[in-house]
């Protein structure tokens, strides 16, 4: 059986990267046959992972159908290529939490699972309120292309791009991007029982920030998730879902 889902898994990916062309414009997914079968797929293949896994924290299914849902959307857009991985944020989780994955949807793989911080206007324990707005000092949802790499004041940095338009689209604007922080590491929620706060980037452990910045740089797809349903319904990667 598994061997049948795996070459079913990998005819629909191959019929992707046949269609793929770059592209500049969102357009929500066509419901066909094959993209629920693909999506169906990436998704069993990442439960059946984060399940084996014993991971110590829950990716909410809710912020995992989303995700696929609008990564696949994107790779039909030709703003991401198929062979990119799929980071997601679920803020449905405590930051005290592990709440970043990084997974490879072709096979399911957990390349990365770790803490990663919100805005201090975002929320203390719980990210609850979001901005699109310069100075807010608070996250923004929705989904995001990794761009370049840069040392700045927080050494080593990628750069993010919002693709949803009113949602997210001032990131690079509002300069949010990942980074390693000291308040982003474990330690600071023994002290406090929870991470530190950012001025809006999703900030990482000082000792893996650098390993996942190298995974997912050069437009891969980032999504920030939370149990909002304003977020959901104003979602044009969401779409007609």
């Amino acid at each position: 059986m598994l061997k049948k889902s795996g070459f079913i898994l990998t005819l629909l990916i191959s019929l992707i990267l046949f269609a793929y062309t770059p592209a500049r414009e969102i357009k929500p997914i066509p419901h066909s046959a094959e993209t629920r079968k693909l999506s169906t797929v990436i998704i069993e293949k990442i439960k059946k992972e984060l399940l084996e896994g014993n991971f110590d924290s829950s990716l909410s299914e809710e912020a995992l159908n989303h995700g696929v849902y609008g990564y696949l959307n994107l790779i039909q857009s030709g703003l991401i290529a198929p062979n990119k991985p799929l980071t997601i944020i679920d803020f449905s989780l405590p930051s005290s939490s592990k709440r970043l994955w990084t997974i490879d949807p072709k096979d399911g793989q957990i390349l990365h699972h770790t803490y990663v911080t919100h805005g201090r206007n975002s929320g203390n324990l719980m990210a609850t309120k979001f901005s699109n707005t310069n100075a807010s000092f608070m996250s923004s949802l929705g989904f995001y292309l990794t761009a370049e790499t840069y040392y700045g004041k927080h050494g080593y940095s990628l750069r993010l791009d919002g693709l949803e338009k009113g949602l997210n689209d001032q990131a690079r604007e509002r300069a949010i991007v990942i980074h390693g922080a000291e308040y982003a590491n474990p330690e600071f929620i023994q002290k406090t029982g929870r991470l530190g706060r950012s001025l809006g980037c999703p900030a990482l452990p000082m000792n893996e920030y650098k390993k996942i910045i190298d995974t997912i740089k050069d437009e891969s797809c980032l999504f920030i998730y939370a149990p909002q349903e304003n977020y959901v319904s104003s979602s044009q990667l969401l779409a007609r879902q």
